[in-house]
């Protein structure tokens, strides 16, 4: 076949794009969507020798009035001018403890800054560096598609006895649709406090957006079993599921999953334990369910780290997580004789974390030490409301 008769018009087709195909080919952009929104401004060379000067000499003449927010995955460059680290959640709280601040500059991704304009006060503006810095998973569940699956469930008859749990990793939008709809949010650590009360309050959970953090605390830790969970795909008819099997499901996983964890296979736990006799391998919950079940211990990045502050010298670990965190680990416990290592052979960062670069961070404090408010995440009042009713029956989980 030669190339002109396998060319075809695309006006031929009856096919027309999605949005999220629209920004992933960078020809929408949309301040709603966690990526395919470009960064204006000039930015700094990545090869300025002056750099960290410049993020220091910025950030103290703002003073008092900015609060940097550093999140585990984010780059050590990035890290170092952190005033706190964390995982998203515990950063949205540290930023609502501090209502002397006026910038909330926070170095994570998209729903993490959502988050903490949510919790922080109306006077108080919180800034992306990088408004590109999206996250994979929380886009797998935008607030079109889970409406129309709420649809499926009440054409099932069953929406009056299921209850949305949603990840804190997902947008403000399905934080709000939680709330709307009497569910609530929950964290890597809390996930099973914040199941045990959705069953209370209804027959069934619907999980958003990551499956296998759904499926690895109703299995692993509530003693469920695999066939008590079903996956909806949004991008399938009624979810790809018959009203019976919705019916009968006790947990209705949303089919989304991070990018990072998702690539850790019991390949890669069969592997590392081979190559290092006597390792302990610890992975984030957001990893498979054959990874998680292979795994000595499970826990949030909190938890990990934790747990190597807690490991006896001389201990072996293997890291199921994102890799900045974990070549960080390495570096830190190395002096007191433990070996962390990347569960994985291949390098894995988080493409959308390491968007916030030294260039982003400090365009972003001298363009507020100048007076210039850049990148703002504003959650409109209603969604706030809904969201932060969620968020908030979280925060009453015993």
């Amino acid at each position: 076949m030669t190339t002109a008769q396998s060319t075809v018009d695309s006006s031929d087709l009856d096919v027309q794009p999605t949005p999220l195909a629209l920004l992933l080919l960078g020809r929408e952009a949309d301040p709603r969507s966690e990526r395919g929104v470009e960064c204006p401004g000039d930015l700094p060379s990545p090869s300025d020798p002056g750099l960290v000067e410049r993020a220091r000499a910025a950030k103290e003449r703002l003073g008092d009035k900015v609060f940097v927010l550093g999140h585990h995955y984010q780059r050590d460059e990035v890290i170092q001018f952190a005033d706190v680290t964390g995982d998203s959640f515990k950063l949205a709280r540290d930023a609502a403890a501090r209502p002397e601040a006026e910038y909330i500059v926070f170095c994570g991704v998209h729903f993490m800054a959502e988050s903490a304009d949510i919790l922080t006060g109306d006077d108080q503006k919180v800034v992306l560096p990088d408004l590109a810095a999206g996250c994979s998973m929380a886009d797998m569940a935008t607030a079109e598609q889970v409406a129309e699956c709420w649809d499926v469930l009440t054409e099932a008859g069953i929406a009056e006895r299921v209850v949305p749990v949603s990840y804190m990793n997902s947008s403000a939008d399905i934080k709000a649709f939680t709330g709307k709809h009497g569910g609530t949010i929950c964290t890597s650590s809390n996930a099973k406090r914040a199941l045990e009360w959705a069953f209370e309050q209804g027959e069934q959970v619907l999980f958003l957006p990551d499956q296998h953090l759904g499926r690895n605390t109703a299995v692993r830790d509530m003693g469920m079993s695999l066939e008590d969970c079903v996956v909806y795909n949004p991008h399938k008819p009624n979810g790809g599921l018959t009203a019976e099997q919705l019916r009968d499901a006790k947990m209705i996983l949303w089919r989304g999953h991070c990018s990072v964890h998702g690539r850790f296979s019991l390949e890669s736990v069969e592997d590392v334990r081979a190559r290092i006799p006597g390792v302990n391998v610890l992975v984030h919950p957001e990893c498979k369910h054959e990874v998680v079940a292979a795994a000595d211990h499970v826990g949030s990045t909190e938890h990990i780290i934790q747990a190597l502050e807690a490991a006896p010298a001389g201990s072996k670990w293997a890291i199921g997580t994102e890799l900045n965190l974990v070549r960080r680990l390495a570096n830190r416990f190395a002096a007191e004789d433990k070996e962390v290592v990347f569960l994985d052979k291949t390098v894995c960062f988080c493409s959308t974390m390491n968007r916030i670069d030294l260039p982003h961070l400090v365009w972003t404090l001298e363009s507020l030490a100048d007076g210039k408010l850049v990148n703002r995440i504003e959650v409109d009042r209603e969604t706030e409301r809904f969201a932060k009713l969620a968020l908030e029956r979280m925060l009453a989980l015993p």
